[in-house]
Formats: structure tokens, C-alpha cells, sequence
């Protein structure tokens, strides 16, 4: 039984200020994966896949090159990860992931999203169980069981292959990304990926309607503001009035 893939993750290219905000973020990641793998993206497979994944998303060839630039000087910033969970307006589960120079800076900051949104912010795995930690693929095609049996013979250990809309998706444990993005494309060289990332899918949904649209709205907009947020996962359903 399929599922129709959703990514619940909060757009931000709507405006030149959320614009900055997305080569700020790409800028980010892209340093810490030079610096952590090295800055030759024929060697760093993660670095040349996020670098594909900058320009899919417009992200100018100068920031890509001054984040790799930067890296290879070995000096600079040493961003770590941080996760935050919690429950969002109308009661939806929300996982906000970051890459922080200062810890103290950044939970401050995020609590505060929380905490003017009468929202509440939980100890760490507080809703992280409630989603599933998935690769997940999406591309042009009508043929999930050709897909499957390739992923099988490379032995990928495969969550979901469905078909939709002309559409194939793979769904994979966040740990075989490599290996099914490999497969995938060994079998076909010419594949353009429309998604392939590491995301958190709900396992339930949270219907937000009514007045915690417009606070759940502002929520995700306080928590994008934040500079050091990179990525906020909900389970929201949000019905809008017409």
C-alpha cells in the first residue's frame, strides 16, 4: 500500500531576503562537508551531489565556490549539528535541524520561535520517533518493479518503490542513500533525480486549522528567520480557509 510522497519541509525561496537565507544555508553545508570530506567533489561524493543540488536550486556559482574556498583553508567556523523537537501550533510534531557555531545562541533562538508561538519545545526524541528517517528518491518512469529488482540485485535494502503520475519514488532507510543513489544511477546514467535527499517523513498527520493557521504560519516564519536553522520537518496539514 503506497503513500503519496510529501516533503513537510518549509519552502523558503519566496522572497530575496528567503532567498539569501537558502544560499546562506547552502553555503553552510557545503563548508562543513568540504571541510569534513575534503573539498575535491570527484573524491567527496556528498560534496558534488550537495553542489548539484545548490545549482538545482539557483544557488550562484560564487557562494558554491567561496564555501569550498573557505574550506580549503582549514581555518573558520566549526559548525556542528544541533536537532531540536517539539509540538507546534495546533499541536503538530516539528523537527528543527541546525548547524551551529554556538550552541547557547541557537537553542535560545529556537525556543524563543517556540515559546512566542505558545508552542513547546521537548528533550531530544521527544517526537523524532514519530517519523521515519528516509532516503528518498523521486523520478521520471512507470515501472516500480524494473526499479525494485534493480535495487534488489544490489542488494539495497528498499523500504517503498511506488508509481504515480509518471512519477517513480524510492523510499530507502536514511543509511542505504549512497547505496541506492548508486544503484540507481548505474543502471541508468541518464537519470535526472527531481528528489534525492535524507528527510523525516510523519507517520501521522496534524490537522492545524482555524486561528493556528495563521500562528503555525508564523511560527515557521520566525523559526526561518533564524540563522542557523537549516531544515524544520512537521507533520502539519494546514487547511486554509478559502
Amino acid at each position: 500500500m503506497g503513500r503519496k510522497f510529501e516533503v513537510r519541509k518549509v519552502a523558503m525561496a519566496k522572497t530575496q531576503g528567503a532567498k539569501t537565507k537558502v544560499y546562506s544555508k547552502y553555503g553552510k553545508e557545503i563548508y562543513v562537508c568540504a571541510k569534513n570530506g575534503g573539498v575535491d567533489p570527484q573524491a567527496n561524493l556528498a560534496l558534488r551531489r550537495l553542489m548539484d543540488k545548490a545549482k538545482k536550486d539557483q544557488v550562484p556559482s560564487h557562494v558554491i565556490e567561496k564555501a569550498i574556498e573557505k574550506a580549503s583553508g582549514g581555518a573558520g567556523e566549526d559548525f556542528v549539528p544541533a536537532r531540536y523537537e517539539g509540538f507546534g501550533p495546533g499541536g503538530c510534531m516539528v523537527i528543527v535541524d541546525c548547524l551551529t557555531d554556538n550552541n547557547n545562541r541557537t537553542i535560545t533562538d529556537v525556543r524563543n520561535c517556540f515559546t512566542k508561538t505558545n508552542s513547546k519545545i521537548g528533550a531530544p526524541g521527544a517526537v523524532a520517533h514519530m517519523f521515519d528517517h528516509q532516503a528518498v528518491f523521486s523520478f521520471k518512469g512507470d515501472d516500480e518493479d524494473a526499479v525494485l529488482e534493480i535495487l534488489m540485485e544490489a542488494d539495497v535494502d528498499v523500504t517503498e518503490v511506488e508509481c504515480e503520475d509518471g512519477m517513480i519514488t524510492v523510499y530507502a532507510p536514511h543509511t542505504e542513500f549512497n547505496s541506492t543513489r548508486t544503484a540507481l544511477t548505474a543502471a541508468n546514467p541518464d537519470i535526472e533525480f527531481e528528489v534525492d535527499e535524507i528527510t523525516f517523513l510523519p507517520q501521522t498527520e496534524t490537522v492545524v486549522s482555524g486561528d493556528d493557521v495563521a500562528v503555525f504560519d508564523k511560527f515557521m516564519d520566525m523559526l526561518n528567520d533564524c540563522d542557523d536553522v537549516q531544515d524544520i520537518y512537521h507533520n502539519a496539514t494546514v487547511e486554509r480557509g478559502e
